[in-house]
């Protein structure tokens, strides 16, 4: 990984443009994001254990079309939002129209907002980017320095397993065609022991690590132990 990643060059266009191309169907439930719709009860259910949402200033990074958004804002979250896909911000600010929830969309790095706004965040989300970027590193340490001190960092990501293989590549994208081929590349997924080096590098204390489970044949997701495909994890910032 590249510790000297820039804002201007922690991305992959070829990333951007292929979730760009699914933004007009983000918000389709049987659509090509099904997964992350089932995910996201379970995300929200995560971070709210863990962080009082009403009232709070929660920053989600690599938003989307706006799933984890609006629910934290639901949820009574002051939500901040941003994602380098301007496609994808089109239709979450459409949707936003629709749900009539306030979020704050921004077209921005995390590593730029990190510049204008240190220590402004209660709590950061950052679900499903880190196996995406170039350098997850130097997201994490955006991240950290948005956190207040005290403040949660959430994150989810992919192992990199031969479980994670089997079932993230193989089975939705190949089998069952759950995912469009080519959403995940099993070289950027990241073991826990990986993040945990990030996080402590970054001045962060990692609280929990906890597996999250896509059940198919309930269209649903859950928390458990096992972290060998999709885990969560909490991170806090030192008072």
């Amino acid at each position: 990984m590249n510790a000297s990643a820039s804002s201007d060059t922690n991305f992959r266009q070829v990333e951007l443009d292929k979730f760009g191309a699914l933004a007009s169907r983000w918000w389709d439930a049987d659509g090509p994001q099904k997964a992350l719709h089932a995910l996201n009860p379970a995300r929200l259910d995560y971070v709210s254990q863990r962080c009082p949402l009403p009232g709070t200033a929660v920053l989600d990074v690599g938003c989307g079309g706006g799933l984890l958004s609006e629910a934290l804002a639901g949820a009574g979250a002051r939500v901040t939002a941003i994602d380098l896909s301007p496609e994808l911000l089109r239709v979450a600010r459409l949707h936003k129209l629709e749900s009539q929830l306030e979020i704050d969309y921004r077209e921005q790095s995390v590593e730029s907002l990190a510049e204008d706004m240190p220590a402004a965040f209660d709590a950061v989300t950052c679900m499903e980017m880190l196996e995406h970027v170039p350098d997850p590193g130097a997201i994490i340490a955006a991240c950290a320095s948005l956190l207040k001190p005290g403040g949660r960092l959430f994150l989810s990501t992919l192992n990199r397993t031969p479980a994670a293989f089997a079932l993230a590549i193989v089975g939705a994208e190949y089998v069952t065609r759950l995912l469009p081929k080519g959403t995940h590349h099993y070289q950027d997924f990241i073991r826990p022991s990986e993040l945990a080096a990030w996080l402590r590098e970054s001045g962060l204390q990692l609280e929990d690590v906890s597996g999250l489970a896509y059940e198919p044949w309930r269209n649903a997701a859950r928390i458990v132990s096992r972290t060998d495909v999709n885990y969560l994890a909490c991170a806090v910032r030192p008072e």
